[in-house]
């Protein structure tokens, strides 16, 4: 009886870990770069590479429409002025849907950008950036997007650092209706990324390499069709982060953004 106990708590911890393990062979398709993406070891790890010549990127195999998104993200070390990293959700389309992180690279000793947006039926123009607490170069760290009916919630190592909450009732529309995929590349934007194009990418430094690995994705499932990610908003501990996160690292908010929006911010502004 013991030993049948041992085999089946087996059998159940090997199910866990083959549903929900990390493999990039499995879950990504590499989609350009000639060679300078990779998947390594075994399929827990994916690096994509920058030279003067191309960037490189993978996206997801399956579609999500709704979900829990984590994955682990090392940027590009040293001098990455004039480049960029993204790392976002998008269906396709002109009328497309998308939740984005950006991280903008620097020079070195300077800290990241990472820029967020959110598109539903095409448009975006919902721009907040942050400056990270912590050096996102030199340890792999956590970016998560959950996505349900109700908001959509970026997180990095568990903090929550802005939350997009559904407004259809005050006329603003939320992505809920298309299903995207998940996508990253690394590419040259020397013209716009660092300090506004003043700082050019050193190809000296080149090639630069952004590293992945853990990645997890929860969805609805037929066996699991009400997973608490599904209703999950932000008690009072996640919006005293958030409000820490955008006092102390926020350096742009569309909504706050006058000359921008000189006839009146957006709807979802006044919440």
């Amino acid at each position: 009886m013991k030993r049948f106990v041992v085999v089946l708590v087996y059998l159940i911890i090997s199910f866990v870990l083959v549903a929900f393990g990390s493999n990039f062979n499995q879950d990504f398709d590499i989609t350009w770069g000639d060679g300078r993406a990779k998947i390594l070891e075994n399929g827990k790890l994916l690096t994509l590479s920058l030279d003067k010549i191309s960037g490189s990127g993978f996206m997801s195999k399956n579609e999500y429409l709704f979900g829990m998104i984590d994955m682990q993200l090392k940027l590009v070390p040293r001098n990455s002025a004039g480049t960029v990293t993204a790392y976002y959700l998008s269906s396709l389309g002109s009328n497309h849907d998308e939740i984005d992180f950006e991280f903008l690279g620097n020079l070195s000793g300077q800290p990241y950008i990472m820029h967020t947006n959110v598109f539903t039926q095409g448009k975006g123009n919902r721009e907040q950036q942050f400056y990270l607490w912590f050096d996102p170069t030199k340890n792999f760290h956590t970016y998560s997007i959950l996505w349900n009916p109700q908001s959509i919630i970026f997180s990095v190592d568990g903090t929550p650092i802005r939350q997009f909450k559904n407004l259809e009732s005050k006329g603003v529309p939320y992505p809920k209706n298309q299903a995207m995929r998940i996508y990253s590349s690394l590419w040259n934007a020397d013209d716009w990324a660092t300090r506004g194009g003043l700082v050019k990418t050193d190809w000296t430094q080149a090639p630069f390499i952004a590293s992945y690995t853990n990645f997890n994705a929860q969805t609805k499932t037929k066996t699991n069709n009400n997973p608490n990610w599904f209703t999950q908003s932000l008690d009072i501990t996640g919006q005293e982060r958030i409000k820490w996160v955008q006092k102390n690292y926020m350096i742009y908010n569309y909504c706050t953004d006058s000359k921008r929006f000189p006839q009146g911010f957006p709807p979802e502004c006044s919440t």
